[in-house]
């Protein structure tokens, strides 16, 4: 962070120490993991109002601010009320709301000297995230690189949105939550596949003389592919509509629910929508086979 410091176009360097510890509900004799957030309070690194108004809370020894969204299995966050974490008593000063996300069952916040106490084989100098505040004219991007250049190689250095990237794959492609809802989609796929080749058959066995008239007409196996690729595309947007409306509000029930950071967004609305389309042709693909083997003399 002090070599960082040392760039021009960089106006300022704040820590963001993480750990987890071991929150202890004594009334309901339940243990449970908490995330624990320390920082300086005068850097007040966080946007919300909320927390920036309870700073001078946080600079009290032992005390700590709640994010309400953390689970009931914790207790009542009122403030006052004196709880246990990593074996040291604490006091919650007051509560925020920012959401928990994905990273456990709650989250707390705190000042870094009140971080250390509750984490004692940590060091102030073991920082988990530098946040730097760079100059109104200058480039994140270029900043970035220069950083890349003189800062040690393990070290990671992220603009905004390249954080914000990594974190979302870090949690869609490594984590177990991603795998499973990956392995979802793709069970969803091939059942979708199934059931729409099923469906494709049914109705062209219903219509094969329709076809094998056609076929006589001198239709070509390539125009009569591409009515049952409009077909499959017709029944597949068909279903697409009431299922995109649906997973809308689930969505939305989901993230008030819950607060985890997951919206509908129209470029996943379109991904859904292509890759269903691509199913669609894939089940075209096969059920019009059969059409190829329908022989306008053997129907008539």
């Amino acid at each position: 962070m002090f070599q960082a410091l040392a760039l021009p176009e960089v106006l300022s360097a704040n820590a963001l120490y993480q750990d987890r510890g071991r929150w202890l509900n004594t009334e309901a004799g339940l243990a449970r993991e908490i995330f624990v957030m320390g920082f300086k309070p005068r850097d007040a690194i966080f946007d919300p109002p909320e927390i920036g108004r309870q700073l001078e809370v946080i600079k009290r020894p032992d005390t700590i601010l709640t994010d309400v969204a953390s689970r009931p299995e914790f207790g009542a966050l009122n403030p006052g009320r004196q709880i246990e974490i990593e074996q040291r008593n604490v006091m919650i000063g007051g509560t925020y709301s920012l959401g928990i996300g994905f990273i456990g069952l709650g989250v707390v916040m705190t000042s870094d000297l009140n971080f250390i106490r509750m984490f004692p084989k940590r060091s102030l100098s073991e920082v988990n995230l530098g946040l730097l505040t760079l100059r109104p004219d200058a480039s994140p991007d270029s900043v970035a690189t220069r950083l890349r250049e003189i800062l040690p190689a393990d070290t990671q250095v992220f603009t905004r949105a390249e954080l914000a990237n990594y974190e979302s794959n870090y949690w869609t492609t490594v984590t177990s939550a991603g795998l499973v809802f990956g392995f979802g989609v793709g069970v969803a796929f091939i059942v979708g596949l199934v059931i729409l080749n099923q469906t494709l058959f049914t109705q062209i066995t219903r219509q094969l003389p329709q076809f094998a008239t056609l076929k006589a007409m001198g239709y070509t196996d390539g125009y009569l592919g591409s009515l049952v690729l409009t077909l499959a595309i017709v029944m597949s947007t068909i279903g697409y509509v009431p299922a995109a409306a649906l997973s809308t509000i689930i969505y939305w029930m989901l993230s008030r629910a819950t607060p985890l950071p997951v919206e509908m967004t129209a470029a996943r609305l379109l991904a859904v929508l292509a890759v269903a389309w691509g199913m669609s042709a894939l089940s075209a693909l096969a059920a019009v086979r059969t059409l190829r083997r329908a022989d306008p003399v053997e129907l008539f």
